[in-house]
């Protein structure tokens, strides 16, 4: 009885702060982009005595929150790093289990209703050719369904690495200087955008990464040139509403600047 009464307590608590928090954090202009570095699965599985397949499945069921958190206090854009071009090296269970689970989440997303509803748009970046077949085959019919939304942008990091997307885009700007479709002095900040996966999206204004780990791990080298970074004790399963407002706040309470 004296035990589910704490517990009682300490979630009225709980529900009491995260209102108060939500409040706060809407008071104030919240970051367009946010980017999130999703760490921690396989360590809170362990932690848990659970499967490592179930604490991939315990991180996809975090990021659907997520992404309704984003919607509610008004973050337009954002982009998680779910596989990267290292993960592919990984044990080969593991990463045919979170191939299965990819491809069934792009043909989630695909249909979902919340999707179409509140017109988002699902793109993936990365290497699409280390990638299954039939997953390369869900990630189109998500992005083809959505292509036309413009009201949330969810995307994706897939077979993804920063160093390869920035040396494939020097390789494509140099055959074309090489044929001469775009002289050397042409080649700027601006341009050199123009070649990467996120040419058409605005750098993240928030980095947020879980599990305690406190480095970028390959993600968006270029684009988080000016980003504000913050980290996360929490493994991505366990990461709640609030430490999420929180990541916000501590955005909101910074002040930015472009340069040194």
């Amino acid at each position: 009885m004296t035990s589910d009464i704490s517990r009682a307590i300490s979630s009225t608590a709980y529900s009491a702060y995260e209102k108060r928090l939500l409040k706060e954090v809407a008071s104030m202009p919240v970051p367009h982009h946010v980017a999130i570095i999703m760490d921690g699965n396989r360590r809170y599985a362990q932690e848990f005595r659970l499967l490592v397949a179930e604490g991939h499945e315990k991180g996809r069921e975090k990021l659907e929150q997520i992404l309704e958190w984003c919607m509610e206090i008004g973050v337009r854009m954002l982009t998680v790093y779910a596989f990267s071009t290292e993960n592919v090296g990984r044990d080969k269970d593991e990463v045919d289990t979170l191939m299965r689970m990819f491809i069934q989440n792009f043909n989630r997303l695909a249909e979902e209703e919340r999707v179409h509803k509140h017109r988002i748009r699902v793109r993936v970046l990365g290497r699409r050719d280390i990638l299954p077949d039939d997953l390369k085959e869900a990630i189109r019919r998500a992005e083809e369904r959505t292509k036309e939304y413009d009201q949330y942008f969810f995307n994706i990091a897939l077979g993804y690495g920063g160093r390869e997307e920035i040396i494939q885009a020097i390789r494509r700007i140099a055959e074309k200087v090489e044929h001469g479709e775009m002289p050397a002095n042409a080649i700027t900040e601006r341009t050199f955008t123009e070649f990467l996966y996120t040419k058409d999206m605005p750098d993240p204004d928030l980095v947020l990464r879980t599990s305690g780990e406190e480095r970028v791990s390959n993600f968006l080298l270029w684009q988080l040139a000016y980003s504000e970074l913050y980290f996360s004790d929490v493994y991505w399963p366990g990461f709640r509403k609030i430490d999420f407002l929180r990541a916000v706040r501590s955005y909101q309470m910074r002040k930015r600047r472009f340069g040194t």
